[in-house]
């Protein structure tokens, strides 16, 4: 091992140097399915398949031979405009690891679930796969430039994803993410230049870390409001949580996989990386009030869940609210919450990806309509079983059930916030009771509630007042019984019922397993850096 400024980079195994070809393979899958597309929507889907299962697939190596050690594996480091300190610099260690493995999930079960897109298939799956490559660097960037460079890359393919394959208001939901997004990121940079024009060497995390131990407490405070709350508004803390709803519900299902599941983390990571153990003054100053301000989030998000009729906003607020804990855990600042936010990081991005995938691909995809009242009116439990099966599973999970991810995550950080505070640990536990509420009565209503039309004598009551004129459905046939209706809805496909398998099995694995996860992540945090940054809280 090797020391450099604040940082301790760890000797790299033949298996973790291969990290950096989860951009590059990404890169070039993006420019091979764009041009495929011209000429086959097939060969563009494989591409896209073929590349993410790769990029997974040096993940998973890595991690298979990965050192859990307190400090980063020093990747790549060459100069890249040298005379202003900014390297191609990049690294890994436990923290990053779990959310390599949560995006190659992602991107996997995310081409599985739009193996139905047919319109420009190449430039879809392209701007799928160039978000990618750009998430895969902001998770293993060490220098704090290259790191904005990769959180852009990710975010702009986003609102391309929305604008031209989303469906409710999309343009809107495309221009509202987008503007919030940069916005953020234009706080970050401005934090990035002031702290180097004030005296950081380079961009060099180390460096800056090091550097940034001299700055004044203004200075400190400064800097780190601009920095954490720039990244904060991706991911989703309240007050700047209004876009991720909007985004999601506009969002082709993919896109909203990828958005709940990876992008919302890339703020949150942001957090954890560069703004706590750079600025650790001014997280101190800050730590409460971002406490209570994802304490809100997680309450307000889940009682705006529990009134919504639209089945895709259920899932959106719902994510915001589950994002709260990740903040909540980073805010408590001890090794036990900020390990249990790592891991609610990679649970959530499993079990929401899972619940869009349900809702918008299983569900929106065949009946047309994500408005509850309309599900209700549809025995969706026996035209849908496997999505009826499969968004159960998926809520229980979401709300915490042993035997699921969601489990160690939100118990972790909830001991945690209670060494820190009991009463930010006593609000989280009754936002968890908000979301059993949300979930059940999603379940209840979406797939097993019947209306008294149905009661009386057909679902299609409902709308037409009369059993035996029913509205047509969208498959195209009129259907007056649950037998006939069942062949109004395509079947659930093999691709879409691989990729929910996969996450089942990711959030029951890890569920049982959280030792899996957190063997690499607590290693991580005993790094000089991470130090720095958990110390710079209330003790």
């Amino acid at each position: 091992m090797f020391d450099v400024g604040c940082w301790t980079f760890a000797e790299v195994s033949d298996a973790m140097s291969l990290l950096p070809y989860t951009i590059y393979l990404s890169f070039v899958g993006a420019l091979l399915a764009l041009v495929a597309g011209r000429h086959s929507a097939s060969l563009a889907r494989w591409i896209a398949l073929a590349t993410a299962v790769a990029g997974w697939g040096v993940v998973l190596s890595a991690a298979i031979h990965f050192t859990p050690a307190a400090g980063l594996q020093d990747l790549v480091n060459v100069p890249w405009v040298p005379t202003m300190g900014i390297h191609y610099h990049l690294a890994a260690d436990g923290i990053s690891l779990t959310l390599l493995v949560l995006t190659g999930l992602a991107a996997t079960a995310g081409i599985l679930f739009s193996w139905n897109i047919t319109e420009r298939t190449g430039g879809f799956f392209a701007f799928y796969l160039a978000l990618i490559g750009g998430v895969y660097g902001v998770f293993l960037s060490a220098d704090a430039i290259l790191f904005f460079v990769f959180y852009e890359i990710a975010i702009v393919p986003k609102y391309f994803l929305i604008a031209n394959w989303g469906s409710t208001n999309r343009e809107y939901g495309a221009m509202k993410l987008a503007i919030y997004s940069f916005a953020g990121s234009a706080l970050v940079l401005a934090a990035l230049l002031w702290a180097h024009a004030i005296g950081t060497p380079s961009f060099s995390l180390g460096d800056m870390a090091a550097a940034a131990v001299h700055f004044t407490r203004p200075e400190q405070i400064g800097l780190f409001a601009l920095s954490f709350f720039g990244f904060a508004v991706l991911a989703g803390l309240f007050p700047f949580h209004t876009w991720a709803p909007t985004g999601h519900v506009a969002a082709p299902t993919a896109a909203s996989m990828l958005l709940a599941g990876v992008v919302m983390k890339l703020g949150a990571y942001g957090c954890l990386r560069v703004a706590m153990p750079l600025f650790p003054v001014g997280f101190s100053v800050f730590q409460t009030t971002i406490a209570w301000l994802a304490l809100i989030g997680i309450v307000y998000a889940g009682l705006v869940a529990l009134v919504q009729d639209d089945f895709k906003f259920v899932i959106g607020y719902s994510s915001v609210s589950h994002m709260g804990f990740v903040m909540l855990g980073l805010a408590a600042a001890n090794i036990q919450a900020v390990s249990g936010a790592v891991l609610q990081m990679f649970s959530h991005g499993v079990i929401a990806g899972l619940l869009f995938a349900v809702v918008g691909r299983m569900v929106y995809d065949r009946t047309h309509t994500r408005k509850l009242e309309e599900l209700r009116a549809m025995p969706l439990y026996k035209l849908l079983p496997f999505a009826a099966l499969v968004f159960v599973v998926a809520g229980l999970a979401s709300m915490g059930m042993p035997g699921f991810s969601g489990f160690p995550a939100e118990l972790t950080i909830l001991v945690g916030a209670w060494q820190t505070s009991p009463a930010w640990a006593a609000v989280a536990a009754l936002g968890i009771l908000v979301a059993a509420a949300f979930t059940l009565r999603a379940i209840q209503v979406a797939f097993f509630g019947q209306s008294n039309a149905v009661r009386g004598g057909g679902f299609d009551e409902l709308t037409t007042g009369s059993p035996s004129q029913g509205r047509q459905r969208p498959g195209g046939t009129p259907p007056t019984d649950g037998a006939s209706a069942a062949h109004a809805l395509p079947p659930i496909t093999r691709p879409e019922r691989v990729g929910a398998i996969l996450l089942i099995a990711a959030a029951v694995l890890i569920g049982l397993k959280p030792d899996l996860l957190l063997n690499w992540i607590i290693p991580s945090l005993h790094s000089p850096l991470m130090k720095a940054a958990i110390s710079g809280g209330m003790p």
